[in-house]
């Protein structure tokens, strides 16, 4: 079956990834893809870290009994994989073999928010009353020009920091609320070509761009729950939308493409629970969904789908 419209039609590759035997993705939360179109994915199982190269083909796992509660990840230029942990509170780095480079933050001690988690999402982002210094459950992570680091810091906190290469925090900005430069879940973030800062205000509905200082300069409201944008060598943007799609836009936020559900029947749906999203150079996407945490069920082949670009 063919997605999306004009020029951006794709083909569900059913069944892409091909686990060793017994294994399976409860949620997949992070997809990174290296420069030899290696995917590695960030998931919620035994086996944190899966490695496949574009054909499917089960390639390494790595991670096993380091991560809390895994959530997103990016690829650096020397091919070492930043991953999040919005259980244990840090930001990690390894080589693409797993070895543990750098680790930032302190496990398991969360900074001051006025956080409290409770049963409901709402319930507790309502609860953050400061944006606070990293982390309380950060949540992105992406890689500047001269390998500066930027953590959206989201379920927590509501603040993206910006550190120097080294580590070393340079500064951080937002705080709760719906004005511009405020976030309400800032769940992933993306360094464009120009340096443009790109953060996904979740539970606002809205993407914010910001400059390397943390300048607001605009936002796109075309959007709904986005969690994840990636952004191609043509400067095509990519979006996944929880619960509900998979939207296309040029830089200037005119929309290319779009499918997905309607939000009525995620069950029988394309998707439940889009979380993550990546592109290889190919122009074919990768989107993971969390389907488990989301909605509590199980998607089998369809955490992970592949679209081949026609």
């Amino acid at each position: 079956m063919m997605y999306g419209s004009g020029e951006y039609r794709y083909e569900l590759v059913d069944g892409w990834a091909k686990l060793p035997a017994g294994w399976s993705f409860p949620d997949v939360c992070g997809i990174s893809v290296d420069k030899q179109d290696r995917v590695y994915v960030l998931n919620r199982s035994e086996h944190p870290v899966v490695v496949f190269n574009r054909n499917g083909d089960f390639v390494m796992s790595w991670g096993e009994g380091f991560f809390k509660r895994a959530h997103g990840s990016c690829t650096g230029p020397d091919g070492t994989l930043y991953c999040t942990d919005d259980g244990n509170h840090t930001v990690s780095q390894f080589t693409a073999q797993g070895k543990l480079l750098r680790l930032l933050g302190t496990k398991d001690q969360p900074s001051d928010t006025g956080y409290r988690q409770q049963s409901d999402l709402h319930a507790s982002l309502a609860t953050i009353t400061h944006g606070g210094p990293p982390f309380n459950r950060p949540t992105g992570v992406a890689l500047g020009k001269k390998g500066e680091i930027y953590v959206a810091d989201g379920y927590g906190n509501a603040r993206v920091h910006k550190f120097a290469p080294d580590g070393k925090l340079l500064f951080s900005w937002g705080g709760p609320g719906t004005a511009p430069g405020q976030f309400r879940l800032p769940h992933s973030v993306w360094v464009d070509r120009r340096e443009l800062i790109w953060v996904t205000d979740r539970e606002n509905n809205r993407i914010q761009m910001f400059d390397t200082e943390g300048k607001f300069v605009s936002q796109w409201t075309d959007v709904v729950r986005p969690t994840a944008v990636f952004i191609d060598a043509a400067d095509t943007v990519y979006v996944s939308e929880l619960g509900l799609r998979v939207s296309i836009f040029d830089v200037k936020g005119k929309l290319l493409a779009r499918w997905g559900s309607d939000g009525k029947d995620q069950a029988g749906g394309l998707f439940v629970a889009p979380h993550t999203i990546a592109v290889d150079s190919r122009g074919d996407i990768y989107v993971g969904e969390v389907a488990r945490t989301f909605a509590k069920m199980e998607r089998g082949n369809r955490t992970l789908m592949k679209f081949a670009r026609k």
